[in-house]
């Protein structure tokens, strides 16, 4: 019983990117057409824009030299549809994905 507790009381687990990967959350996609048509779950496609949740330190070349990753924590990215290794973390659906695959920043 003393076991079950320790695992109770344990801090949510928190996933840090390494390298030059990103950590993101896909954006919500759209549940209504314009015509008003409500689409089902299963007919939505893969949402390509993501918020940015981590980042990895960066890409290092050969030098030691650290290249900075392009993105920062809370940015809005587009990324390609199919791209990246999906995780589910507390519930919670994210992805973690190459900085490569990041095809440009949203900016509003």
């Amino acid at each position: 019983m003393a076991q079950t507790q320790q695992l109770a009381s344990r801090p949510a687990t928190k996933l840090l990117p390494l390298g030059n990967r990103v950590l993101v959350r896909r954006l919500a996609a759209e549940e209504k057409l314009k015509g008003g048509i409500i689409l089902p779950d299963t007919a939505k496609k893969k949402q390509e824009q993501a918020e940015v949740v981590a980042i990895g330190s960066g890409t290092k070349e050969k030098n030691g030299t650290i290249i900075p990753m392009p993105v920062k924590v809370g940015d809005i990215i587009l990324m390609e549809k199919y791209s990246g290794q999906e995780v589910t973390l507390n519930d919670e659906e994210l992805v973690i994905l190459r900085a490569d695959d990041i095809i440009a920043i949203v900016e509003k």
